[in-house]
């Protein structure tokens, strides 16, 4: 790209992103996605939840073009992402298995025609044969494929369909194709960029933190009344919940119902019209709260939800973090609050082992479930522990139970050098049930075969129980001092951080037992204001206009306008067009439908005498 080119490029993505889409700037890392993808070139994106992974594809669409290709899982999400372009005033289609033959034979004229610049689809419909010789006789100028991480057998949401994406490369040569997606360790990063882009790719990872969202750690004790004095301290606020089994939802949200919550459920038993009813009420309506299985969740961009509540551990980090990430996408402070007990792992681990799948697969899930619980025992600042697992620093956030609580910790030094002397003296090679065995002594088929026996770490750990080595064990990877083997065979490594430790120039303190005295007195804030500094009454009005709005044409509020965008209209009480043209999320046409019934809202409030 010559400089001349590359000022007109940076013009017109500027350009696009206040005319179209309301915004003065970009977001960190979205104006690099955006120059690849301007440049020609692969890219596979890596952005936190709430970093704007759309407009990285939708602003060069509309610089670029022709036709833009949307790939995405759920049919839900593509309705969503259409209704809201549309809004915004860009021609957008979906054709899927949801809307009757008429419905996507007009859709299809429209792009024929060249009235349509993004057109979504699932990957099914996408790698029809008949669908790509239709494709090929158009202008394709870009490929995006959304929620990149299904693509990967190691990720937390894997779809064998979207396997055949790979082709792409092969059927659009010239076409430079973005994968997104919140969610990937490395181990996924590495798939998607060899079954993708067979390794021709540019990948950008802009970073895993959301610093506003609280997380914490209780131990389960009665998960009913925890979850009811966790949902008390935020009366009137969206949330999630989510629950292990289809039956523990239905129950919860009776139980929230029978307690004054208003409470939907939501699980893949449920009739699709009884689903679609709840996540629209949810969607639309404020202080709902979802209590759901994991089958809720992928594309669901609700700005307001105040927190996410686990009543059960996840299956793996990645999914914890795809599901906290569902909270304060405004940007307002949440909270993730996991209950964790023994029970919870028996119940993980038989899932994976009933699971069809193979040996080695099975392996790398128990492999993923013992990070998890790393996490969850760890005594070390639970955001560093969280994003050092993407492979990201941090420093003590300050914003977590660990962080703001005075956790039960013991200094582990010793016993932590026990260990990393046997997994030094084996070879850094096995994981963590053989070093346990060294370390109490068990003659083992394995131990006697590999001579292991024999060495001088033997036995040094019988003083203390099985359960506790497995406990400094996971708080030691979790930790950074030990390292599972990245090719997924599950051998421990030491890592720099652990010789620093089995030198004495670091200490190493671990969790005792977690315990539920720290999140009950963990600052209790309550739930601040909406939105500080700004007239209540007004942004009611403005709240109720949108949802008024919303309902006529069937869309979920945060389509016509964020709570971002309702804030900034309710601090700048803007008098004309022109003013209401600079509120942070207007652009043109939404300048053009909604610009005069807002200004009307406002002046009637100014005119009430409340401004």
């Amino acid at each position: 790209m010559t400089q001349a080119t590359g000022i007109r490029a940076e013009d017109s993505k500027r350009r696009v992103l206040k005319d179209v889409f309301g915004f003065d700037d970009f977001r960190p890392g979205q104006a690099d996605v955006m120059d690849a993808l301007l440049g020609g070139r692969h890219v596979l994106a890596v952005m936190p939840t709430g970093a704007g992974k759309s407009l990285c594809y939708q602003v060069p669409a509309l610089v670029m073009g022709g036709l833009t290709l949307v790939v995405s899982p759920l049919v839900a999400l593509m309705q969503d992402q259409v209704a809201a372009l549309r809004l915004a005033g860009v021609g957008a289609d979906t054709i899927n298995s949801s809307l009757d033959r008429e419905a996507n034979v007009a859709a299809w004229r429209r792009v024929a025609s060249g009235q349509t610049r993004l057109l979504y689809l699932a990957p099914e419909r996408l790698m029809t044969e008949r669908m790509l010789e239709a494709l090929s006789r158009l202008e394709i100028s870009l490929i995006a494929i959304d929620e990149a991480h299904c693509i990967s057998q190691w990720g937390p949401a894997f779809r064998p369909e979207y396997e055949d994406l790979s082709r792409l490369r092969h059927i659009f040569p010239n076409v430079p194709i973005i994968a997104v997606t919140a969610t990937a360790d490395e181990s996924t990063r590495s798939d998607i960029e060899a079954r993708l882009f067979a390794e021709r790719v540019e990948t950008l990872v802009l970073g895993f933190d959301r610093p506003n969202i609280k997380l914490a750690i209780e131990s389960k004790q009665d998960s009913k009344r925890q979850l009811l004095r966790f949902i008390e301290r935020h009366p009137g606020k969206s949330g999630i919940v989510y629950c292990l089994s289809r039956k523990k939802t239905e129950e919860m949200a009776a139980f929230l119902e029978k307690n004054g919550v208003t409470a939907l459920a939501y699980h893949a038993g449920m009739s699709k019209d009884a689903r679609e009813a709840n996540q629209n009420a949810f969607m639309t309506l404020s202080g709902v709260v979802m209590v759901a299985t994991i089958a809720f969740g992928m594309g669901i961009d609700k700005p307001d939800v105040a927190y996410v509540f686990h009543t059960d551990m996840p299956g793996s980090l990645e999914a914890y973090y795809q599901e906290i990430g569902r909270a304060g996408r405004d940007g307002r402070k949440a909270e993730a609050h996991m209950l964790y007990g023994l029970g919870d792992i028996r119940m993980r681990r038989l899932f994976i082992d009933d699971e069809d799948a193979a040996v080695e697969h099975k392996k790398r899930a128990h492999r993923r479930l013992d990070t998890l619980i790393g996490y969850c025992e760890t005594a070390q600042c639970r955001r560093q522990v969280l994003l050092g697992y993407f492979g990201e620093e941090a420093e003590p956030c300050g914003n977590c139970d660990n962080c703001l609580e005075q956790v039960p910790r013991a200094d582990g030094g010793a016993e932590a050098r026990i260990i990393l002397a046997a997994v030094a003296q084996s070879g850094e090679r096995f994981g963590a049930a053989h070093v346990i065995d060294i370390l109490l002594g068990h003659e083992t088929e394995k131990i006697l075969a590999r001579g292991h026996q024999k060495l001088a770490s033997f036995g040094s750990g019988a003083a203390h129980k099985k359960d506790l080595w497995q406990s400094l064990i996971r708080q030691l990877v979790a930790g950074g001092f030990l390292e599972p083997d990245p090719s997924g065979h599950g051998g421990l490594a030491i890592a720099e951080k652990g010789h620093a430790l089995g030198r004495g120039e670091i200490p190493f303190h671990y969790r005792v037992e977690i315990r539920s005295r720290a999140l009950r007195k963990m600052r209790a804030e309550g739930s601040a204001a909406n939105a500080e500094g700004v007239d209540a009454s007004l942004l009611a009005t403005l709240k109720s206009l949108r949802l008024r709005l919303a309902k006529e044409r069937q869309v979920p509020a945060y389509v016509v306008f964020s709570d971002r965008t309702l804030i900034d209209m309710a601090e700048r009480r803007p008098r004309d067009l022109d003013a209401f043209a600079e509120v942070n999320g207007v652009g043109g046409a939404k300048l053009k439908e909604f610009g005069e019934i807002f200004l009307k809202a406002i002046a009637a409030h100014r005119s009430d005498g409340s401004a």
